[in-house]
Formats: structure tokens, sequence, C-alpha cells
């Protein structure tokens, strides 16, 4: 019942923050996927430490993302499972293309998510006090995004064959699923 009230009570404010939490959870756990299958296939390949390295920071954003579930009372989307599946299989779909096709993948991922958090961050800037948490675990993941986005670049990711048609149907998945996520 004390659920329910609060559930009512939320303004649309805390609907936004819950979207938030929610979407960014679900993009955390798909990065976390997509790194898991480029490891299954290159993991034993010169760019498997930078791989590693990269799934290392997705696992730490994940947990936090986790962790805010729980501390806002925010449901996880219902399509989980699904990500996590599709995830892993982008991953490790791309990496068999070669160490290149992954790097595109890593480079088209994160600039979708970049733009994401570059969104959300506009939306707290209206009242930065308010969610300074949010706020400033946004801005660190963003930046550590745009990281991974660059070490693709660096790693040959505009040399993959097929690199801008590859890149292009990767953003419109990413960009669906965040759609999907932030309202179920």
């Amino acid at each position: 019942m004390f659920s329910n009230t609060i559930r009512r009570g939320l303004s649309q404010s805390s609907k936004e923050i819950s979207s938030m939490i929610r979407v960014n959870h679900a993009g955390e756990l798909g990065a976390d996927r997509i790194y898991a299958g480029q490891m299954a296939v290159l993991g034993s390949t010169p760019v498997g430490p930078k791989i590693q390295e990269m799934w290392d920071q997705e696992k730490a954003h994940k947990a936090k993302f986790e962790e805010l579930i729980s501390k806002y009372r925010v449901r996880p989307t219902v399509m989980v499972p699904l990500w996590n599946v599709a995830g892993f299989v982008l991953g490790a779909g791309t990496a068999m293309l070669g160490s290149k096709a992954a790097m595109a993948c890593t480079v088209a991922v994160e600039s979708v998510i970049v733009e994401h958090y570059n969104d959300q961050l506009r939306v707290l800037m209206d009242d930065p006090d308010k969610n300074k948490e949010l706020l400033q675990v946004i801005q660190k993941f963003r930046d550590d995004e745009q990281e991974h986005h660059d070490t693709g670049l660096d790693h040959g990711a505009e040399q993959a064959p097929f690199y801008r048609a590859l890149t292009q149907v990767i953003k419109l998945g990413c960009k669906a699923a965040i759609t999907v996520s932030k309202q179920i």
C-alpha cells in the first residue's frame, strides 16, 4: 500500500527521474552484455585487454544503476531478458567480423549513449541541486562513454567493412531500445 501511495504521488519530475534510472540501467546492462560478447570472441587477441578495460567500466556503471534502482524504488524495464541476449549477440556478432567491426559497434553504441546522457543532463541542469547524485553519476558515465567512443576510433573502427551501414543500423537499434526502455 505504501508503494502505491508513493507511485500515485509521483510528480512529473519523479517520473522523469524513474524513467532516466530505468533506461540507464537497461543501457548499462546492454553495454555489459555487448562487451561480454566481444570478450568471448576477441578476449585472447591483442585488443582483448582494451575491451576488458571498457567492460570493467560498464560493469561498474551497471552496478551503480542497480543501486539507484533499489534506492529510488524504480521498476527495471521488462525488456531486461531481451536486452541481455541482444547485447551479447551484438557484441559477439560484430566481434566475429573482426576487431575493427567490434570497435565500430562500440563507436555506434557510445555515440548514441553520449547523446542520450547529454539530453538527460540538460533536463537535470534545470534544478541541479534537486538531483545532484544522479547528475554527477550521469556526467561521469557520459565522460566514460565518450572515452569508449574515442577508443573505438583509435582502434580502427572506421576501417571496419561497411562501417557506415553497420554503425547506422546499430545506432537505430540503440535508439529504439532507449525509447522502449523508458516506458516499459
